[in-house]
């Protein structure tokens, strides 16, 4: 069951509550808005006393322990939350989780309900004695990611709960703007809330009242170089260049996804299965999709330049100068993504 129709379902009278939520997501307002909702709910099932920690790997561990096995002085049922914004809990903090799962699993309307908020999880940790202890004997509120072409539409939802529409081309700049920065979004649709009356918003008004929010990552730079999608490409260079962000880091996720995709297509020209090839690249999934697609797209015999192009990036960068090259790193930074984006198709 998806988070919302979980919390939907929740929120019905004479539901019953599970002794252990776990909310585990990347993103802040979707972490926030499910742990908000959690409580709400909590609290109209009687839950009214509130405990929380914050916890790492340097955390005392044994109040958790001694909160979550002891009864509200006042007889009241108490709301436990526990956020565990690293992902590492240390030892003690594993053993403690673990032993917290071991008191939770198949409990329901209990005395104590727990709440605990976890980052997304890379699969070593979640494959982990701790994670799957409490994964299993926990109700798992999974926030997934909001990608750039799910913005729009997630945009639309958003703004239909305030009784106001938008036409898709309107969408479409409204996630531009503020992509990557879900929290920065919700703000700007909830002041559209405030300055337009329900129905269908103006271009014009919605493009002098939001401002431009957009957070962008060169992970995000790298598949929009991957898909080929030139603008959104465009837009995150000078995006990331406007907010500072370490060049040699953007180097480092072009220059790298560069090197590797020639390495794979080199070895596909040689016979060899392609994702046997892109799994020792470690590209795998999503990733692996837009890939394959700038391999189909960049012929076989551009990848060397590519490499050679990225080296003399990084000569710009250190403040060499090289031959035929512009003196602007950020410039031939540019040129060097847009080789992988808009090469033609090989015939």
């Amino acid at each position: 069951m998806d988070p919302e129709r979980l919390i939907e379902n929740l929120s019905r009278p004479g539901a019953s509550l599970a002794a252990l939520y776990v909310v585990i997501g990347d993103d802040p307002l979707l972490t926030i808005e499910a742990a908000d909702a959690l409580r709400a709910i909590a609290k109209a099932g009687g839950y009214l006393e509130r405990t929380s920690f914050l916890m790492d790997a340097r955390s005392d561990w044994s109040t958790l322990s001694v909160s979550s096995q002891s009864g509200s002085l006042f007889g009241d049922k108490q709301l436990v939350e526990l956020a565990l914004p690293t992902g590492k809990p240390g030892k003690q903090g594993a053993d403690a989780l673990i032993a917290l799962a071991a008191r939770c699993a198949g409990l329901a309307d209990g005395d104590v309900l727990t709440i605990v908020s976890l980052p997304r999880l890379d699969k070593a940790t979640r494959d982990g004695k701790w994670a799957t202890a409490l994964l299993k004997a926990g109700t798992v509120l999974d926030m997934p990611n909001i990608e750039r072409a799910q913005l729009p539409q997630w945009i639309a939802k958003r703004l239909a709960k305030q009784s106001q529409q938008a036409s898709p081309e309107t969408l479409s700049w409204l996630a531009d703007k503020v992509e990557g920065n879900l929290l920065a979004a919700h703000q700007e649709i909830l002041k559209l809330g405030l300055l337009f009356e329900p129905g269908m918003l103006d271009a014009v008004q919605v493009e002098q009242a939001v401002m431009n929010v957009a957070r962008y990552n060169v992970f995000g730079l790298r598949d929009a170089m991957l898909s080929g999608d030139v603008p959104r490409m465009l837009r995150m260079m000078a995006g990331l260049k406007a907010e500072g962000e370490a060049l040699p880091l953007v180097l480092w996720a072009v220059g790298e996804e560069i090197r590797a995709l020639a390495r794979a297509a080199q070895a596909a020209a040689t016979g060899q299965d392609m994702a046997s090839v892109l799994r020792s690249q470690r590209i795998f999934g999503q990733h692996e999709r837009l890939a394959r697609e700038a391999i189909a797209r960049v012929p076989a015999r551009s990848w060397p330049a590519a490499v050679q192009h990225a080296h003399e990036v990084d000569r710009l960068i250190k403040g060499l100068h090289v031959p035929g090259r512009l003196h602007d790193p950020w410039e031939e930074m540019s040129r060097l993504a847009m080789r992988v984006a808009v090469s033609p198709v090989r015939t």
